[in-house]
């Protein structure tokens, strides 16, 4: 038994909206946790982060960019079609707790999973600024969706084509220069989230960062996504995703991710030869 798509949405160029009936996921699924998902029996293992639930009817809702092969094959999908496997709820949730002030820092697709984060915070009585970037306009999604989880909506964009002109830790550094800021969590390309440690750090703001480094079997046997956080090893799929972002060793993490960068760029030129195929057929 697969599991049915029910619903799908190109938010943006290459970015997809999927909801997905998946009860048992849903059901226990919480702010901050990921699933595993495999397009076909043969297919390999991917990652993503969950975005929305509706424990109600059991639909679960990911946001994915197609850059890599499955992604690509997943994004191939219409409503109607099933996915072979999707598990989770996985990773450990973000601790939520009422801190007073608390910014959710997301960069691009980083935007769809602090939705619950925020929205999670927010209910816990905290006052949440949410800070979302992307190149230009066209790029962001969820814009008013966000604004029912956050206190005040904060927008980046690197050409000035929609808020701020700019990166999204030039919000957060004027936000941090007019209040006090008591939480800061980042969700998004892993340049971005160390450049947000680098901001809080001399400021004594607890930070943490959602990491989403090369995973595989998502129970801590392969070993792949692991991390370097104060010194010791541990892996993002059973000790986080969320990590103190100030003891986090980003180089080394960004050093080994651009290690699996050529193959998947082979295999998602690969996909595309598929996909023109179909077209013509």
């Amino acid at each position: 038994m697969g599991y049915k798509i029910l619903n799908k949405t190109e938010l943006c160029p290459n970015q997809y909206e999927l909801q997905i009936e998946a009860p048992y996921v849903t059901r226990n699924a919480q702010a901050g946790q990921f699933i595993i998902f495999r397009v076909e029996e043969q297919g390999e293992r991917v990652p993503i982060t969950i975005a929305d639930v509706d424990r109600a009817n059991g639909i679960l809702t990911v946001v994915f960019m197609a850059v890599g092969y499955t992604t690509k094959k997943l994004a191939m999908l219409e409503v109607g079609d099933e996915i072979v496997d999707v598990v989770g709820p996985l990773g450990k949730p973000t601790e939520i707790e009422k801190y007073g002030t608390v910014v959710c820092v997301a960069g691009g697709y980083g935007a769809a999973p602090c939705y619950l984060i925020s929205k999670a915070f927010h209910d816990a009585g905290n006052k949440v600024h949410m800070i979302t970037g992307a190149r230009n306009k066209d790029l962001l999604f969820w814009q008013e969706k966000m604004k029912t989880a956050c206190t005040e909506l904060h927008v980046a964009t690197d050409d000035g084509s929609l808020g701020h002109k700019g990166f999204v830790t030039e919000v957060l550094a004027e936000i941090m220069d007019k209040e006090k800021v008591d939480y800061v969590i980042a969700v998004g390309p892993m340049p971005m989230m160390r450049a947000v440690a680098n901001l809080t750090k001399d400021k004594g703001i607890k930070t943490e960062a959602s990491m989403n480094p090369i995973m595989i079997d998502g129970t801590g046997m392969c070993g792949a996504c692991r991390v370097t956080v104060g010194g010791e090893v541990k892996f993002a799929c059973i000790d986080g995703p969320d990590f103190d972002a100030h003891k986090i060793d980003f180089d080394e993490v960004i050093n080994r991710t651009k290690i699996y960068k050529d193959e998947e760029r082979r295999r998602s030129e690969n996909c595309n030869l598929l996909k023109q195929a179909q077209t013509v057929r």
